[in-house]
């Protein structure tokens, strides 16, 4: 049974939380229309037209699902049916312990699918003002890049000042360009992962000497600046700029992405690598592959000069250099209930990165919730809330209610983590011998009970 003669759901923005929302809905029998403003107009980060696309890293992080707060979410999606998760794990590649995908393959996988569906209206074009009331359910699921119009509607019907963060962009680089006479494929620990066979990234080492003056130069190197209204605008943590991380400590790198542990450089195995610098597939073809934590704000010309100081990457050819782009999101625990309804507006929900999430997958997991909650409304029901034990209730939490409070208090983005599920009480942490667990093995051991726990509660939610 089809609800396609009930009146229609809009969502605005065919981004990752967008198509899932759609997806959502429709596989629930009833009409969406997609509102899309690219090709029509484009960001400053997108590329494409296509739907979903990535602009960012082409990974959706780690696919342990016993193991990391991230692999429990792409679990809980995959067994509530997520287009995002079934067309990621159609088009990924090899990543080590990460599930990483062919950014255009996934994109044009998501957009086919939606532009083919019976039930899905596209219309092109800039939603420049809040939708009116006469449309009824809406999701706006816009992103980090929302239009200034929209975004400037949406602060004066809440009220409410921006909230930003810069995100930035690692650079592309062609393989063939790639000397393998000092690079080498390995995964950290030789971890195989999703598609992989443990020999999934390409790693370039560097000595003492090496690294030293390569963090030099990124202090010293020429860097976009930030315009008047954008210099107060706070970086998010996890995705910061290789030259800020560089500007912490000369350490700091060493312990971040150019850790050097769990690999060994087959050209001189019996010399410890002092840093190493990570790529990660990125195509199908295997052709494209980024500079793993290498999002950058340097200009063009120092990237490319810079970057070819690496061993391995004398000569490399660049498919895209990096880039720094404004980020916003609203203060969703102020402006939102557990419904994702705006509080002022309840035929407004939200959804995605610009309510408060960090990620990829967060993104699409906030958009499937919102479809099912607007499917259901439009079916006169209402869907409950996911449970908080599991990562999709977590996030709910975290965006309409799990911040501290009072004068200093600051709603932040965040990516899923198992700081955000309810502890368990009085755990025994005991081996299968009986034996008194402690440091990893006890953490290792808390995080499974975490994500079994998680992945049994979801299970009634995502069958409702």
């Amino acid at each position: 049974m089809t609800h396609a003669s009930l009146k229609p759901v809009h969502i605005i923005g065919a981004g990752l939380a967008g198509s899932e929302a759609c997806w959502q809905i429709v596989q629930r029998g009833i009409p969406v229309i997609l509102h899309e403003m690219r090709p029509k107009r484009m960001t400053d980060a997108h590329e494409t037209d296509g739907f979903a696309e990535l602009v960012c890293s082409n990974s959706f992080r780690s696919d342990d699902k016993y193991g990391n707060a991230v692999g429990v979410l792409h679990e809980e999606m995959r067994k509530s049916d997520s287009l995002i998760m079934g067309m990621g794990d159609m088009t990924k590649l090899p990543a080590g312990g990460a599930l990483a995908v062919d950014r255009n393959l996934f994109s044009e996988a998501v957009s086919t699918i939606l532009q083919n569906h019976p039930l899905v209206t596209i219309e092109y074009g800039e939603v420049k003002g809040l939708p009116p009331k006469e449309w009824g359910q809406t999701i706006i699921a816009t992103g980090p890049l929302t239009a200034p119009d929209l975004a400037q509607a949406i602060l004066k019907q809440t009220g409410e000042d921006s909230l930003a963060f810069f995100d930035a962009i690692a650079p592309i680089i062609y393989k063939e360009s790639i000397d393998f006479d000092k690079a080498w494929m390995q995964s950290r620990y030789d971890k195989k992962g999703p598609g992989g066979d443990g020999a999934d990234y390409i790693n370039c080492p560097l000595d003492k000497s090496q690294y030293e003056t390569f963090i030099q130069a990124l202090i010293d190197s020429d860097q976009t600046a930030f315009k008047d209204f954008e210099k107060d605008t706070p970086y998010f943590e996890s995705c910061l700029p290789i030259e800020v991380m560089a500007a912490r400590g000369l350490e700091t790198l060493r312990w971040g992405p150019m850790k050097p542990v769990g690999l060994t450089n087959p050209h001189n195995p019996s010399v410890k690598s002092h840093a190493i610098v990570q790529l990660r597939q990125d195509n199908a073809l295997g052709t494209l592959y980024n500079m793993v934590g290498f999002q950058t704000k340097m200009k063009y010309g120092a990237q490319a000069e810079i970057f070819k100081t690496i061993p391995g990457l004398e000569n490399a050819v660049f498919a895209r250099l990096g880039g720094i782009h404004r980020n916003t999101f609203i203060n969703s625990p102020k402006l939102l209930n557990n419904q994702l309804q705006l509080k002022s507006r309840p035929d407004l929900r939200f959804a995605g990165q610009i309510m408060g999430v960090e990620g990829y997958i967060e993104s699409a997991a906030l958009g499937l919730i919102a479809g099912r909650m607007a499917a259901a409304q439009a079916s006169g029901s209402k869907y409950p809330v996911p449970p908080l034990t599991t990562a999709l209730g977590a996030l709910v939490e975290h965006v309409t209610g799990g911040f501290m409070t009072g004068p200093k208090a600051k709603f932040q983005p965040m990516n899923v983590n198992f700081g955000l599920f309810p502890p368990i009480e009085n755990i025994l942490y005991k081996g299968p011998n009986g034996e008194r667990l402690r440091g990893k093995d006890k953490t290792r051991f808390r995080k499974r009970l975490y994500a079994e726990r998680a992945l049994r509660d979801i299970e009634p939610w995502a069958k409702a």
